[in-house]
């Protein structure tokens, strides 16, 4: 049976296919969103919510800057704030030894035209963060950086996204994608989807959805782990990272402490279920402690697994497919996507309907993944 007159099909209900659908619908067009799950299922709903430029790849800095811009401007495009603080985001470097790995850092981006980043030495890290342990020496920082709250930031893109007339289609796993003339049939089992540009925003399934159409793309996946302690007095303002250990640290407006830092549990794709390690997480609960003591007694209230893709650079995939006319890529984004959510969308829309984009995303090609396939 076939389904409503269409212009794109989005696979993928996560952020990243909320974003293309408010963007695409908002320019006029008429746009579904086909969701295996439920919206913000995987990736999105397992985010730590980091808003972050600092230390960002060189390649993504162009797009993620341009999307902090959006950031700041976020409740007249979903209008939400999402839960959005820009109270900065530091690495700290524990110790003296680390502090060139911070000034190689911050010279590389400058080196590139941005200034961005900016070393601060002890006093000035114990000033911005107080309950840090006082051996730590130095920190880059991005004082513009900060969090999200990523389930209220997926409740207003939905809304926005259906009040602007996309229509969500959940539990609508995708099983082929056909040619149908100048059209794309998108099958999802007895249920049929046309349109003439088809979007790949499915995540840590976005390789099995490029094969439906000839798209041969290298693809692995991340299940990185995160801890929510109990509510504490405040502590902290600024998201902090380290030199040398994984982890993401930050309080959120309830009083909970968030850990994460990219350390991987263990995905099942083909069950769509994730698994904490826990001898693994305690890294991140260790660094902790060491960095904030009195931390040490409080307890964990919840842990979890994300699924996400990732490739062999860590840089996503953002552009057309380079053999199926009208089906666009975009995922992978490697653990570090939730900042870029805004401008993705706006890159997709730019594509589908001007047929390129001012945007820097010549680094993105599916292709340049392809041939480091080809040559090994």
């Amino acid at each position: 049976m076939s389904g409503p007159v269409l212009d794109t099909i989005i696979i993928g209900g996560g952020l990243m296919g909320l974003s293309a659908g408010l963007h695409l619908a908002r320019s006029g067009k008429r746009v579904a969103i086909l969701e295996k799950s439920w919206v913000g299922r995987h990736a999105s709903g397992a985010s730590a919510a980091g808003v972050r430029t600092l230390n960002r790849a060189l390649e993504e800095l162009p797009i993620s800057l341009e999307a902090m811009d959006m950031w700041r401007n976020i409740e007249t495009i979903v209008g939400d704030g999402c839960g959005f603080h820009s109270h900065g985001q530091v690495m700290v470097a524990e110790k003296r030894s680390d502090v060139p790995v911070l000034e190689k850092r911050l010279a590389k981006t400058r080196n590139a035209g941005c200034g961005h980043e900016e070393l601060i030495d002890r006093d000035e890290l114990l000033r911005l963060v107080p309950a840090l342990s006082p051996y730590c020496a130095a920190a880059l920082i991005v004082r513009t950086d900060g969090a999200a709250d990523p389930h209220r930031t997926l409740r207003a893109f939905r809304r926005s996204a259906e009040a602007a007339g996309v229509t969500i289609h959940e539990g609508c796993g995708v099983t082929a994608i056909d040619p149908l003339g100048s059209d794309w049939r998108v099958r999802a089992g007895e249920r049929e989807f046309v349109a003439p540009t088809v979007v790949n925003m499915a995540g840590a399934w976005a390789k099995t959805i490029a094969a439906m159409v000839g798209d041969d793309i290298p693809l692995g996946h991340k299940a990185s782990m995160m801890i929510v302690t109990e509510r504490v007095a405040p502590l902290l303002k600024p998201v902090v990272s380290l030199v040398g250990r994984p982890l993401s640290f930050k309080q959120t407006d309830q009083g909970t402490l968030v850990i994460g830092g990219g350390l991987q549990g263990r995905a099942d794709i083909e069950a769509e279920q994730s698994f904490v390690d826990f001898m693994e997480l305690s890294r991140s609960a260790r660094a902790v402690i060491d960095l904030f003591p009195t931390t040490g007694s409080l307890r964990i209230v919840r842990t979890w697994a994300g699924m996400e893709a990732k490739t062999s650079d860590l840089l996503p995939v953002i552009g057309p497919s380079p053999r199926a006319a009208g089906v666009f890529h975009a995922f992978g984004f490697s653990g570090h996507g939730f900042q870029l959510v805004p401008i993705v969308g706006a890159i997709m829309a730019d594509l589908i309907i001007a047929g390129g984009t001012r945007k820097q995303i010549a680094s993105f090609t599916a292709e340049r993944l392809m041939q480091r396939q080809a040559v090994a």
